[in-house]
């Protein structure tokens, strides 16, 4: 199951943060997120904006050199990934990200697609596009959470 819901074009990073806070506010887990697109599309940006946006008050920085950060926002077990320099799915294996999932967890996954084979399937696809002008989320749900929580977010965004 793969629907294109939606595709917002933000003309600004305030924009795409806002994007982010609605996400926050419809969540339920457990939920798996892709954060896919160019370098500097803004995959990073909206994962920040919404962990804080669940109102963690601490710093919230890029997985990229470590791979993984974990907070507790919201009432959630966040895991945010980025596998930017994974060249392998295998590398994933001493994450224990199965482990760590739980029942009130949220995914949050940049680079997916350099290890789908080690990682549990999307329930919405988020893709990041950036031009001279504006930025362009296209969201897909992947899944029935999936489009529980866009119709969720479609009738309030």
């Amino acid at each position: 199951m793969v629907h294109i819901n939606r595709v917002w074009s933000l003309p600004d990073e305030a924009a795409l943060q806002e994007l982010a806070l609605e996400f926050g506010r419809c969540l339920r887990a457990p939920l798996v997120i892709y954060l896919q697109g160019d370098l500097g599309a803004g995959k990073t940006t909206f994962a920040r904006a919404l962990i804080q946006g669940l109102g963690y008050s601490g710093r919230v920085k890029s997985p990229t050199y470590g791979l993984l950060e974990s907070y507790r926002a919201g009432g959630f077990d966040v895991l945010h990934l980025d596998l930017y320099r994974i060249d392998n799915p295998a590398e994933l294996e001493y994450l224990a990200i199965a482990d760590q999932f739980s029942e009130n967890g949220i995914l949050l996954i940049e680079w997916p697609e350099k290890a789908l084979s080690a990682l549990p399937s999307a329930d919405i696809r988020l893709v990041f596009q950036e031009n001279e002008l504006d930025r362009a989320v296209r969201c897909e749900a992947a899944s029935a959470s999936g489009q529980e929580l866009m119709d969720h977010l479609c009738l309030k965004y």
